[in-house]
């Protein structure tokens, strides 16, 4: 696992370092948000472990920056910062989970796996685009080359969960798919997630797609479907 630590406190990224390196991670450690995006750019990574409060561009800054750019690598932030406001701007901005300070390393480790083992098991699922290249519902066109979902020419920013999401239900357009196999697709093998997770990620892909012209409906007892508006 390679894994991009981004952490501006000298003793806390060298415990990290040390620790998550015994346990098998190569990790490539910065203390600036600046570098980070450049390194996150140049060589991406299967993880990023990102602080909040950093020097250059803050984490959020970094994050936002990141996922305009198509970066869908997954990212813990992990911070001093614990309030429910923080975490819901860490998570808006594109963020995969949320480790506040102080923390359990092996809870830490956990976590890294699981967003791994998620993102893996997404670029592995056979592919289900139809004719040679894309996925199309309205306007919304998946790009099995790319792995990337765009509304018209522009690359839409969606985190690993909503683009999980989002290409299972343009599979089947206008087909109710269940709650329950949507679970399985976003949330591949984390034991530790509540049922009711998938509920926030649809809410906030709903939003995302208000102004596209496809609506994400929900059906009651049959799960959700994808609708191009007339």
């Amino acid at each position: 696992m390679k894994l991009l630590l981004v952490e501006d406190d000298p003793a806390m990224q060298t415990t990290l370092q040390r620790a998550l390196s015994r346990r098998g991670m190569a990790v490539q450690a910065c203390g600036d948000g600046r570098v980070a995006l450049q390194q996150w750019t140049d060589a991406p990574p299967d993880v990023v472990m990102l602080d909040l409060s950093l020097p250059g561009m803050d984490g959020l800054q970094v994050l936002d920056a990141a996922r305009r750019q198509g970066l869908r690598t997954p990212v813990l932030i992990l911070t001093a910062r614990g309030t429910v406001g923080d975490r819901i701007l860490g998570l808006n901005a594109g963020a995969d989970d949320y480790l506040p300070k102080p923390f359990d390393l092996e809870e830490l480790e956990a976590r890294l796996r699981a967003l791994v083992r998620r993102s893996t098991s997404l670029a592995q699922e056979p592919d289900t685009a139809s004719g040679p290249s894309a996925l199309l519902v309205g306007k919304l066109r998946y790009e099995k080359d790319s792995g990337a979902i765009y509304f018209r020419d522009q690359v839409m920013e969606l985190t690993p969960r909503e683009l999980a999401l989002l290409k299972t239900l343009m599979a089947k357009p206008g087909h109710a798919v269940a709650k329950e196999r949507l679970f399985e697709l976003v949330f591949p093998g984390e034991q530790d997630v509540q049922y009711e997770a998938i509920e926030v990620v649809v809410y906030r892909l709903r939003k995302k797609l208000a102004h596209t012209g496809v609506t994400l409906m929900t059906l009651r007892g049959l799960g959700y479907l994808l609708k191009a508006n007339e």
